[in-house]
């Protein structure tokens, strides 16, 4: 665990942190529509991909050689390990000169996470966790506190940009019952530990990109969160295109009332 925290770190001191707020005329591409990378994901994922392999020779599924090649993403089903890489979450937020962002990594074993890394390199802050022993922020143990029984008192957000109209109207109608609704961070690796933190209490993500949420969704589960698809089954990392929908909560009671009403027709 701690091998992997110093080589996101290391990554970021690197390739990520002297761009910040420092980005040069053509060091920010657009690699679809409305979204952007930059020379640091690109330069962070391939430092981090290559000592990754060096600490376990498993492939490594990171964001941008995804984006280049799309097959690589197979892997999460294919391989028995896979490492999964965010080299920065929050790009935009990045690229805007917000601190907002993250540098990510999570390992895979037969679909499902079992260890987790986020960076905030704003704060020199690390996130880790590992399946069934917890989660921790720079050694100190999480203990996500339950989020009560009012849902008026409640503070989260709904991701409604990749929703369809229909399921937009009617949750962004029923959000009303809660306290305190806020659009979000813009960045995974942000909002999941403000979650595990006890600084929000909910979010629902619709489009669930495997290297946005497998850390964060180990890191809550083990603070004593719940991350979970609409169903209820506990959330597994998908390549890209495949289920969507994901509801994250303080506790599991939270978790089971927010479906309850955000879904209600």
């Amino acid at each position: 665990m701690e091998k992997v925290a110093e080589i996101i770190a290391e990554a970021s001191a690197e390739a990520v942190e002297p761009r910040f707020r420092a980005l040069a005329s053509g060091e920010v591409m657009e690699k679809a529509p409305g979204e952007v990378v930059t020379v640091a994901d690109r330069e962070a994922e391939l430092i981090i991909a290559r000592r990754l392999r060096e600490l376990l020779p498993v492939p490594v599924v990171g964001e941008e050689a995804v984006a280049a090649d799309p097959a690589l993403a197979r892997a999460l089903h294919a391989e028995p390990a896979v490492w999964l890489v965010d080299p920065v979450d929050g790009t935009a937020n990045f690229v805007a000169g917000h601190p907002d962002y993250a540098v990510m990594v999570s390992l895979v074993r037969d679909g499902r996470t079992v260890a987790a890394w986020i960076r905030q390199p704003a704060t020199a802050t690390t996130y880790t966790a590992e399946l069934g022993s917890g989660a921790w922020r720079d050694g100190h143990r999480l203990n996500r506190t339950p989020a009560g029984t009012d849902p008026a008192a409640w503070r989260g957000s709904v991701k409604s940009r990749f929703l369809d109209p229909a399921r937009r109207r009617l949750i962004e109608a029923n959000a009303d019952a809660f306290g305190g609704l806020t659009a979000g961070r813009h960045a995974a690796g942000i909002e999941y530990p403000d979650i595990a933190e006890g600084a929000t209490d909910f979010i629902l993500y619709w489009r669930t990109l495997p290297w946005d949420h497998a850390p964060g969704s180990l890191l809550v589960a083990e603070s004593g969160g719940r991350a979970a698809r609409l169903d209820g089954t506990s959330y597994r990392p998908e390549a890209p295109g495949g289920e969507d929908g994901l509801l994250v909560a303080a506790d599991p009671a939270t978790w089971e009332r927010c479906r309850e009403i955000l879904f209600a027709p």
